[in-house]
């Protein structure tokens, strides 16, 4: 088991990693729309935030030499299922001939006050 640490993606807020690594799975923690230079949650609504949630999973892959076809699993989790459309545009942009499996659930709330948290489950090979 290997703790996956990278710069390009948020510190972890708790006692948790940002991803692990066992045998030929990655798992990475939820990630929020958190910027990994300012720190900080990104302006703007769920447009932006998908974006950076989709960017610091991506630096998360690219750490442990994966990318976005590797990826066989998400849970996403949203604050609000109105914004589903949108965020659907957006999550759709990194995935686009592969098709992962996929959960989608409102949630009441999350860290930060954030509109949505992606973790998910690559395998080392395609």
């Amino acid at each position: 088991m290997n703790t996956i640490y990278t710069n390009a993606a948020p510190e972890a807020i708790g006692p948790y990693s940002q991803a692990i690594e066992v045998g030929e799975f990655l798992f990475t923690s939820g990630q929020i729309p958190v910027n990994p230079l300012t720190n900080e949650v990104v302006k703007g609504g769920i447009h932006e935030q998908t974006e950076q949630v989709m960017e610091n999973l991506g630096n998360l892959l690219k750490e442990n030499q994966k990318d976005f076809t590797h990826v066989v699993k998400t849970t996403c989790f949203l604050r609000d299922m109105a914004d589903f459309p949108a965020f659907n545009e957006i999550y759709g942009k990194y995935f686009m001939d592969h098709k992962p499996a996929r959960s989608t659930v409102a949630v009441l709330d999350l860290p930060k006050n954030v509109l949505v948290e992606v973790e998910l489950i690559a395998l080392k090979s395609k």
